[in-house]
């Protein structure tokens, strides 16, 4: 049997809200035609209501500015309360940059004023499927840390949160009124199931799991 060629890893979902009919078919068309799966709304509230249940991701937003009855940047707003927020990428007209802007400080990924060339806006939606591929990475790099975390037994965790804020054996037996050779081992088993070499290394770890004092969990 001939070997079975693997399917090549989904491009990417467009979510784009615009209402005007003109430019939602037009901008379907454009990004359909790059290999964009694409799914046009007329306004924010039906974007709002598709985007409840969880997006086909890699995806990223390209939202109009002015609209009704929901401007782009409350429907912006309404977004960043989602569970799975996503890139999103403003269509403003020249009045609009500060608008724009102002959505980017408050963490939009960029925007592209009208009137556009289409090559500009296919370069900033690749940009931000790409930012949400890295997002994606990094959340299953950390789940998979905290799961790391999680086989630790609770003698293992406070010895690792000793270690991470430096103290030396002595202290951390002192402190837990446990023999000196017995913190070795767990610190030696803490840093095998974590996978680090150094105390340091362990306190750039937790840092990146969001572990506070064992809260983190």
């Amino acid at each position: 049997m001939p070997d079975t060629v693997p399917a090549p890893p989904h491009p990417g979902t467009v979510y784009l809200v615009d209402d005007e009919a003109a430019l939602r078919e037009a901008l379907t068309f454009l990004f359909t035609a790059h290999g964009l799966d694409t799914h046009a709304f007329a306004s924010g509230p039906a974007l709002l209501q598709a985007l409840q249940h969880p997006p086909a991701l890699p995806a990223c937003i390209v939202l109009d500015v002015r609209m009704e009855p929901m401007s782009g940047l409350q429907v912006f707003e309404a977004l960043q309360r989602l569970a799975w927020p996503l890139p999103v990428v403003f269509l403003s007209g020249h009045g609009d940059i500060a608008m724009a802007v102002d959505a980017i400080k408050r963490g939009a990924f960029d925007f592209v004023e009208k009137p556009f060339h289409d090559a500009v806006l296919i370069e900033r939606v690749h940009q931000a499927l790409a930012c949400c591929v890295q997002a994606m990475q990094q959340h299953d790099s950390v789940r998979a840390l905290r799961t790391r975390l999680a086989s630790l037994s609770p003698r293992e965790r406070e010895v690792m949160v000793r270690v991470a804020a430096g103290k030396l054996n002595k202290v951390i037996a002192d402190e837990l009124d446990i023999a000196m050779r017995t913190v070795e081992v767990h610190r030696s088993r803490v840093f095998a199931k974590l996978g680090v070499r150094s105390a340091a290394e362990l306190a750039t770890l937790l840092a990146k799991a969001g572990w506070q004092d064992g809260a983190g969990r």
